[in-house]
């Protein structure tokens, strides 16, 4: 084994067992109304979407997803350490649904009280609101603000899910992307609305190419609290001291060239009952 897998696969078992000795009351549910589970023919991936950041995406996905829209579509467009393109009817980049296209969603205001900071500087913050990275204006502007909200957007590293789109802004509609790893530039430019919770794993695993030879689908996608069986998910709350001891980890590690995009929250504590084929449940 390469040095530099020890490391990772090192890294990856010092997370693990931070979190598995984590008390109960750092532990959140995840809340199943906007909560998707996505069954593709590689595994299961489960996404924490995110309202406070893109609710209008996110409408759109629970509609699109509790009409059926995305079940059996392809993975059409998948580029190593980028992304894993999905969600248009035809399978083909440029397709849309037919419902209108949405209004981009590259920034939000958020309450100091919903952002979890993890790095500071003179010019921005990062942080995490609920599972999601993100990127903010300045503690110093923020303070200015009147309403005691401040600019944010989504900070695209691995496991964030964005809103594909045209060359027009405003014109993202029903295909979906699944960051394979971080690209930064992305940033203020695509909607991001959710977080990959469980199967990060699956994102990368799923069959390369523009499209592949043999794509990998979406099987079945569901709304969590539309599950009968749904039993429940936990993910180590961001605001918890274990958290923060994965965050000051990652920090010592990076040094100078420490970002959010360093910190991957472990999906905790899964209770997922085995998805149910015998009946609809939408």
């Amino acid at each position: 084994m390469g040095l530099m897998l020890l490391k990772i696969f090192t890294a990856a078992f010092v997370v693990l067992g931070l979190a598995a000795a984590a008390p109960q009351s750092q532990w959140r549910a995840l809340d199943p109304a906007n909560t998707l589970i996505i069954e593709t023919t590689q595994g299961t991936i489960i996404v924490e979407m995110a309202p406070r950041l893109a609710p209008l995406a996110v409408e759109r996905v629970k509609l699109l997803a509790r009409e059926g829209v995305y079940d059996g579509l392809q993975f059409h467009r998948v580029i190593d350490h980028f992304v894993d393109q999905t969600g248009n009817p035809n399978n083909l980049d440029g397709g849309t649904s037919t419902y209108p296209n949405l209004t981009p969603e590259f920034t939000f205001r958020i309450s100091p009280q919903d952002f979890t900071p993890t790095r500071q500087s003179s010019d921005g913050q990062e942080g995490f609101v609920g599972s999601v990275p993100v990127g903010t204006v300045a503690a110093t502007e923020a303070a200015r603000s009147q309403d005691q909200k401040f600019r944010a957007w989504g900070s695209y590293c691995p496991g964030v899910v964005g809103m594909g789109r045209q060359a027009d802004p405003g014109t993202a509609n029903s295909e979906i992307f699944f960051m394979r790893a971080a690209a930064r530039r992305l940033d203020r430019d695509y909607t991001v609305w959710g977080k990959v919770v469980v199967g990060l794993n699956i994102v990368q695993s799923i069959s390369l190419g523009e499209p592949p030879a043999n794509p990998d689908k979406m099987l079945r996608v569901r709304v969590a609290s539309d599950i009968a069986a749904w039993r429940g998910l936990e993910v180590l709350d961001e605001r918890s001291t274990t958290f923060r001891s994965l965050v000051d980890r990652a920090r010592r590690e990076k040094g100078a060239d420490f970002t959010v995009c360093d910190v991957i929250p472990p999906s905790g504590r899964e209770n997922l009952a085995a998805p149910n084929h015998d009946g609809p449940d939408r």
